[in-house]
């Protein structure tokens, strides 16, 4: 008697093993969600490409034409067979298309594709008491208090009142502008600075 109640134990043991050996090959993964993947930095049909942005640039077939390339100061790129090339002012998708034309006198209907890996060009930069210092990406007209906002806001500890905008000049000085912030919070839209790529707010 013992031994048979042993045996059907033992066969049951052995019966939900294989179920269990069954849902992992159905299922290799397990059940720990995807990882997302991470987004473009900017959208091939709308971004405008400056300087100090990075781009990859990648010609179908042909490894010596393609890299990872850095927009001079002066907005041009140096590419292979090409030499400087325009890309400030340009949309990715406009930039591929210049590429892949001055390529045609070299090959018969290049492929060409520009992506922006790194976005320098496009940013401003909060330091002080805020809440998440660093640089922010810059939105379509983006205002002194959106940029702060992205920021997390100002700290407890922040004065308000003293708040001001370090701005880049041409030939390489800055210009600092006071800043009334909260006029700008009262809705009044000549305190709430529209920013420029490079601008750094300061907040004591």
């Amino acid at each position: 008697m013992k031994s048979k109640f042993l045996i059907a134990l033992l066969l049951s043991a052995t019966t939900i093993a294989g179920f269990g050996q069954q849902k992992e090959a159905a299922d290799p993964a397990g059940t720990a969600p995807a990882l997302p993947t991470a987004p473009n930095l900017a959208s091939n049909s709308s971004y405008i490409i400056g300087a100090s942005d990075v781009l990859s640039v990648t010609v179908w077939r042909e490894a010596t034409l393609s890299g990872s390339i850095l927009v001079r100061p002066d907005g041009m790129i140096s590419l292979p067979l090409l030499g400087d090339v325009l890309a400030s002012g340009l949309t990715p998708l406009q930039l591929a298309d210049q590429i892949a034309l001055k390529l045609k006198k070299y090959y018969q209907d290049p492929k060409v594709s520009v992506v922006v890996s790194q976005i320098h060009s496009k940013l401003v930069f909060l330091i002080g008491e805020v809440n998440k210092k660093g640089p922010v990406e810059m939105t379509p007209g983006m205002t002194l208090l959106e940029a702060i906002s992205s920021a997390g806001g100002l700290s407890d500890f922040a004065n308000s009142r003293k708040i001001y905008l370090l701005r880049n000049q041409e030939g390489g000085s800055q210009v600092k502008v006071p800043v009334e912030y909260k006029k700008a919070l009262k809705g009044d839209g000549n305190f709430n600075i529209a920013l420029k790529p490079g601008d750094t707010i300061v907040v004591p």
